[in-house]
């Protein structure tokens, strides 16, 4: 399994009810199934990405994560995930609200626009990078909301999300002690476990 949705996988409660949005090829709901007994739904608009769902058992539906989430009651899930979407959705506030409409907690996960190789490309050659974890270029990229970690944290202050954990890692998904003296700097992923105000 990739090792960014190793690192997801671990704050996921035996026999969870779980939603993934933009499940992909339904990898991390797959291991959850199996491991740890969860009842789990992905989300995904790509029909490729649905077969591969479908052919390994993980129930999924065809739906555009812009759409929204009105199709889910409320607190139906004990968690709701999102890895390496959030930056492609036209409404990210809208749908993190929907995120936690629809579950207790949610983990988001994205890359960190503020990383410092990010901000030394732009500087020193006046062009958008492209990195291993920013792998595309301006015009072909799905990324239409690129953030930092200080973006990231200040709209859920504006929503009053409180963040129940961040873990920043390095590209290879590792987490290390120097990170965290300037986790905006020197992160390259960030993993966020949010849960609802009191």
């Amino acid at each position: 399994m990739r090792p960014d949705l190793e690192l997801v996988a671990k704050l996921i409660q035996p026999n969870a009810r779980v939603l993934d949005l933009g499940c992909g090829d339904g990898e991390l709901l797959n291991h959850l199934q199996q491991a740890k007994s969860v009842i789990g739904y992905g989300l995904d608009k790509d029909e490729e990405n649905i077969r591969l769902c479908l052919a390994k058992g993980v129930n999924v539906v065809e739906q555009d994560l812009d759409d929204g989430l009105g199709n889910f009651q409320d607190d139906a899930f004990d968690m709701v995930i999102m890895t390496d979407t959030i930056q492609a959705v036209h409404q990210p506030q809208l749908l993190l609200q929907e995120m936690l409409r629809v579950g207790r907690e949610c983990v988001v996960t994205f890359p960190n626009f503020g990383h410092w190789r990010c901000r030394l490309h732009l500087a020193t050659t006046g062009k958008m990078p492209v990195s291993k974890h920013l792998p595309h270029r301006w015009y072909d990229t799905p990324n239409i909301h690129l953030c930092t970690f200080n973006d990231f944290e200040a709209l859920c202050a504006d929503l009053t999300m409180p963040i129940l954990r961040r873990r920043v890692v390095n590209q290879r998904h590792a987490e290390r002690s120097l990170i965290n003296l300037a986790p905006n700097l020197l992160g390259s992923y960030g993993f966020y476990h949010l849960g609802r105000t009191a």
